[in-house]
Formats: structure tokens, C-alpha cells, sequence
């Protein structure tokens, strides 16, 4: 009995988060490929960062920039096992909107608790009555885990924990409801926990001078993976530029020892890995962070293997998208963006023999962005086709502030108007962004007069997202005739760095010469068309902005777009009217789409180009129906959905 006693009130064993792993982590089919027991050596380099994360060790940051298929969710699901089952606190599981949280709590957190029996024991099931076991919190002894979006501020701030897991902290948004940085409201629950919390904070990176993840690690000691040569046994860190192959050939990939030059097989990686060690290759400016960097190159055999890794790099080339994936989830490293402004005068000069006004064969459907003045309001109309390619078609002005009704009613006058397309058939706009930054509330008050079927009120937002660069919509209140409207508009918000960036790569894209053309060869997708009739003045502001990198406080280098021209109406013009195209769907959408856009366009030999159409029509009874461009409904499954009479 004494025995027994004393087992009972005996300390648990201070295990370190991989000892408690391989003891009690089970992997189920559910979230892995490699169901059954928990196994630290298939993925040796993730023991070093699961151990800097124990309870006994001294770091209170952990920083792991990395890239896919290398273990690092599974690594911070570890931790997370080892908190509820061997130290109990309050736990914050960060995810970069609440959405992903959810997903991650469905598909990460659930299976772990279901598939590990010490786990399952702690928390209740979620079908028990008052089990502390909801989508986003699962209680247990001691302890409890929220789970929340860097995109809710009442989430960030609304418990304080010891342990903070912030996962691809590089999806964060900016700045959360005007509240700050996410991970420094994140960071801020813990601070009560002094010397015991301990922060894991994860992601790929994305784009250089804007990174989270590259800025967390360069202030760190900048951890890298050394392994063993097989051959001679030289330590090195695996680059990508030792992956050699024959062109068009991945199959004879094989990484050459940056020593003796000898060739390293695939196989041979499994010792590799097995032998490999963590150097500190910086001094931390926190001596409590310790920072980790690996690439896909480490993938274990099985997995991502070298010979894929060139197949995706032959596949990425001539495609600046794809090498930026590659070089962000692959590599793990970031993306050097191209800020430099194309030169306004070569654009002028390669403008094409097309009139202002005239759709051209190629183009499907128009979209315009509208920039709301203190004076005016201009608006700029494109056409688009297939792979984003491009054609600037008009460049409206209507003079008037925003605190005039006529303004507004020359604006409503301009979504009724047609374009002339080549194949005889007239345009109408499928889609209007406008910008919210000026006298919003008489745009939204606009907006709603005019649907939200036609009109997108959009919101600039800074930073670089480029899989998610469009977010919404969110419903802003809207006062119309003294009287609040309670949700009355819909807002888009728009990483414009994003499609700024997207507008100058396509402006640098070369023109096929007259032989390629007469050949059959097409445009490059995204390729911009400027017409004879664009004024040298739109050119100018179509480019008038660079992306810079300034210092900021801490000392970090950011990027930040910065005028290099008082005007550039014209390119703000752009980044909405491309934002309008990708809110209708542009960018997903199906081939039975294009077919159909195209089929709209189809009767007429293009031969005969219309004149262009009046700036503004004279009154409603000249407006022309639009016959092309059209962007159909999808028909309904049987699901009705009600829409407010205020959003109709």
C-alpha cells in the first residue's frame, strides 16, 4: 500500500516532447500516409526542434522555417500531445483565419486525440455532456487548447496561455480589425507566464523584406542541418544548386558532395539523414530563440524525392508564379519580388494599331476599377481572355466629387454602356471595383443603389497574399437618407501589393515578333495590350509606383510601394478593375466557362471593326443591351438562398 502511495505521488518523467512521442504518439490513417507508432527516425532533424520545445529546455521561441513534406505539422502536433498528456497549461493554436482552424482542429487535432490512448483518456468526447470538448477549445486536466484565426482579434486576446503554436504565420493578415500585429497580440497572452512560456512559431516563407518567418529567423542563431557525405564524409548543408541532372531528364537526378564532387543516390539519404547535426550558423539577438531552416531536399525517401523536386523545377520555368512556389514550399526560402517600374517609354512605343474604345478579338468580358478623388472619379475599362491576357479598352473621367448626386449618376449611367467588340457583338461590364478609401460612406451608399450583382466595393490592404489576395465579402453598415443600415453593403478587401506585383511581371512579358505571330503563335498569358489611342499620361501612371525596401524600427527590411509620380490613377485603376475579375471568377474558372464567353463572341468575322461608342449616352432609351461578356449564373441544385430585400 505504501508502494503504491508513493507511486501515486511521484513526479512524472521528465520527458522531452520526441521520448514522449516515440513512447506515446500513434499515427492513424486518418492524417498520416504512414500509420501505426511514432518514429523519430524517419524524420531525424525534427528531434533537435521537438526537444527545444520540452518543458526542461531553455529556448522560449522556436522559429522553423521550412519547406513542404518535411514533417515540421506534425512535429507541432507532437508538442501539442505532450502538453495535455505530461504538462498541462493553457495552449493557443494559431491558424491564419478561423476557417483554417476549424479545418485544422477536423483534421489535425481530433485525429490525435482519437488515435493516442493517453490523449483519449484526458479529453472527453465530444458528444458528452459538459465535456469541455468543442470545435475550437478542447479541455483537459490542468489545461485547456483554443484554437483561432490570426484574423480574429477577440480570439487573440480573449484567454491567456503559456504555450503559443503559430503556424504559417506568413498567411497572417497585417494588421488584425486595427488592433496590430497577430503575433504580437498572440505573444502578449503569454507574457504573464514569464520564463516558463514558450513560443513555436512555423511556416514556408513567402516574399523577401515581408516574411515573418525569414525576419523571426534571421534574428535567431539561424540553425541548418548538416549531413554526411557517404562517400567522404564531409559535413554540408543540401543545396539546391549540388541537385544536378541531365535537362529533360529528372530521372538522372543525383546531388553532388560539395567535396569530392561524387555522386549521392536517393538512397543513400536515409543514413544521410540519420547522421545529420544542428549548427548554429548565427548569434541570436535573444539568446532564449533558437531558429531552424530546411528544405524538401531532406524529405525521407518515400516521401518527396529529389527526382519529383526536378520535375517540378523544369515545369516552373518560364513561369514566375511557379518558381516562386517552388522557391517558397520547396526550397524554403523566399521570393526576391521584381519592384522595378517597367520604362513607360518602351510601352508607349509597343501600343498596338487599335483605337480607344474597340474590344479586340481575344477579349471575352470587361471589368473597370474606379478611384474615387476629392474632385473626380476615373475609371479605367478592360477586356480579358484566356490566361489572364489583357487589353486596356477605355479611360473614363467624370468630373464631380463624391458629395454630388450628379457625380454618382454619371457613374450609374456608365455601368448601362457598351463597348463595340471586333466580332460585331457589344460589351457590357460584367463586374465595377470600386475603392472604399475616399468618402466611404457615399460609396457604399452607391454600392447598395446600384446591387452587388455589378458593383464590388473594395478596400486596399497592404502585404503580399497571393493565395488568398482577394478576402470577402464583410458587411459594413450603411447610412442612407439619416437612417443606419445594419450590414447594408458588402466589402472586398484587396492585397494590392499582390496584384501590382502580378501587373508589372505582365507588363514585362515580351511581344512575339510579326513571323511568330503570322506562324500561329500565341500571346503569353497575362500579356498586357495598351492601344495607338492611350495618351502618353495614362502610360506614365499605368507604371507610376516601385517597390522599395525601407527599415523599419526593429532594424527588419520590409518592402513597401512607393510613388515614383504624383499620378497613378491609372494603375490603382488596374489593381481594381483586376480585382473585379477575379472576384467574378476569372481565376477558377472551368473550361465550359471560357467556351461559353467565347460562343457569346462567335457570330461576326472581326473583319469589320465598329466605330467606337459615345463618350456617354444621351439619355436610357440609347443605351444598348450588352450581347457578349456576359457572365451567367450557375443553374440551381433545388437549394434556395435568401437574400435581404437591403442586398437585392
Amino acid at each position: 500500500m505504501r508502494q503504491r502511495m508513493g507511486a501515486m505521488l511521484r513526479p512524472p518523467p521528465q520527458l522531452t516532447v520526441s521520448e514522449w512521442a516515440e513512447r506515446h504518439r500513434i499515427l492513424g490513417s486518418r492524417a498520416s500516409s504512414e500509420p501505426g507508432p511514432w518514429r523519430t527516425s524517419r524524420t531525424p532533424y525534427l528531434r533537435e526542434i521537438m526537444d527545444a520545445l520540452s518543458a526542461v529546455h531553455p529556448a522560449r521561441r522556436v522559429v522553423f522555417m521550412k519547406g513542404a513534406q518535411t514533417g515540421g505539422t506534425e512535429g507541432g502536433n507532437n508538442w501539442l500531445g505532450y502538453i495535455l498528456h505530461h504538462v498541462p497549461a493553457p495552449v493557443l493554436a494559431v491558424q491564419p483565419t478561423v476557417e483554417l482552424a476549424k479545418r485544422f482542429s477536423r483534421q489535425r487535432i481530433d485525429p490525435l486525440i482519437e488515435e493516442t490512448p493517453v490523449l483519449r483518456e484526458r479529453v472527453a468526447p465530444a458528444r458528452a455532456r459538459d465535456s469541455g470538448n468543442t470545435l475550437l477549445s478542447k479541455e483537459f486536466p490542468g489545461g485547456i487548447l483554443v484554437m483561432t484565426g490570426a484574423n480574429s482579434a477577440v480570439g487573440l486576446r480573449s484567454m491567456t496561455a503559456r504555450f503559443l503554436f503559430l503556424d504559417e504565420i506568413d498567411a497572417y493578415p497585417g494588421d488584425v480589425e486595427g488592433e496590430g500585429d497577430p503575433i504580437a497580440l498572440a505573444e502578449a497572452r503569454a507574457r504573464t507566464f514569464g520564463w516558463r512560456r514558450k513560443t513555436f512559431l512555423v511556416s514556408t516563407p513567402t516574399i523577401a523584406g515581408l516574411s515573418r518567418i525569414e525576419r523571426e529567423y534571421l534574428a535567431s542563431d539561424q540553425r541548418r542541418f548538416f549531413v554526411p557525405c557517404p562517400q567522404c564524409g564531409t559535413m554540408q548543408v543540401l543545396t539546391f544548386e549540388r541537385l544536378r541532372w541531365e535537362k529533360g531528364n529528372p530521372r538522372s537526378v543525383a546531388y553532388r558532395c560539395e567535396t569530392c564532387d561524387g555522386a549521392v543516390e536517393e538512397h543513400h539519404k536515409t543514413a544521410m539523414l540519420a547522421g545529420g547535426e544542428w549548427r548554429a550558423t548565427a548569434v541570436a539577438e535573444d539568446p532564449h530563440t533558437v531558429g531552424f531552416h530546411i528544405s524538401a531536399l531532406y524529405s525521407p525517401v518515400g516521401w518527396l524525392s529529389w527526382e519529383q523536386i526536378a520535375r517540378d523545377w523544369e515545369a516552373a520555368q518560364g513561369k514566375p508564379e511557379d518558381l516562386k512556389t517552388f522557391r517558397n514550399t520547396v526550397l524554403g526560402e523566399t521570393w526576391q519580388e521584381s519592384g522595378d517600374a517597367p520604362d513607360w517609354q518602351r510601352l508607349y512605343e509597343r501600343r498596338e494599331d487599335r483605337p480607344i474604345g474597340i474590344v479586340p478579338a481575344g477579349a471575352l468580358f470587361l471589368t473597370a476599377g474606379a478611384d474615387v478623388q476629392r474632385d473626380r472619379i476615373e475609371v479605367s475599362i478592360w477586356a480579358w481572355g484566356r490566361g489572364l491576357e489583357s487589353w486596356f479598352v477605355d479611360h473614363v473621367v467624370i468630373d464631380g466629387g463624391p458629395e454630388h448626386a450628379g457625380t454618382w449618376a454619371s457613374l450609374t449611367t456608365l455601368l448601362g454602356r457598351t463597348w463595340p467588340h471586333a466580332s460585331g457583338a457589344r460589351l457590357g461590364l460584367a463586374k465595377l471595383a470600386i475603392d472604399t478609401g475616399y468618402e466611404a460612406p457615399a460609396v457604399y451608399a452607391w454600392a447598395r443603389r446600384a446591387g452587388h450583382a455589378q458593383v464590388v466595393p473594395v478596400k486596399g490592404v497592404d502585404g503580399f497574399n497571393r493565395a488568398a489576395p482577394i478576402v470577402g465579402p464583410s458587411y459594413v453598415d450603411v447610412t442612407e437618407g439619416g437612417r443606419k443600415l445594419r450590414r447594408g453593403a458588402r466589402l472586398w478587401t484587396v492585397a494590392v501589393a499582390t496584384f501590382k506585383s502580378e501587373t508589372y511581371r505582365f507588363l514585362r512579358l515580351s511581344r512575339p515578333t510579326d513571323e511568330e505571330l503570322a506562324a500561329g503563335t500565341a500571346y503569353p498569358a497575362g500579356y498586357v495590350h495598351l492601344p495607338r489611342g492611350m495618351e502618353a499620361e495614362w502610360v506614365k501612371q499605368l507604371v507610376a509606383e516601385q517597390l522599395v525596401s525601407v527599415r523599419t524600427k526593429r532594424g527588419f527590411a520590409r518592402l513597401e510601394w512607393q510613388k515614383l509620380r504624383e499620378r497613378n490613377e491609372v494603375l490603382d485603376c488596374r489593381v481594381y478593375a483586376r480585382a473585379a475579375a477575379w472576384i467574378a471568377g476569372a481565376d477558377r474558372w472551368t473550361e465550359a466557362t471560357w467556351r461559353d464567353l467565347e460562343a457569346q463572341v462567335a457570330p461576326g468575322d472581326g473583319d469589320d471593326v465598329p466605330a467606337p461608342a459615345p463618350a456617354e449616352p444621351a439619355n436610357d432609351s440609347n443605351v444598348v443591351s450588352p450581347s457578349a461578356g456576359v457572365l451567367r449564373r450557375r443553374a440551381s441544385r433545388g437549394r434556395r438562398v435568401f437574400t435581404p430585400s437591403y442586398l437585392r
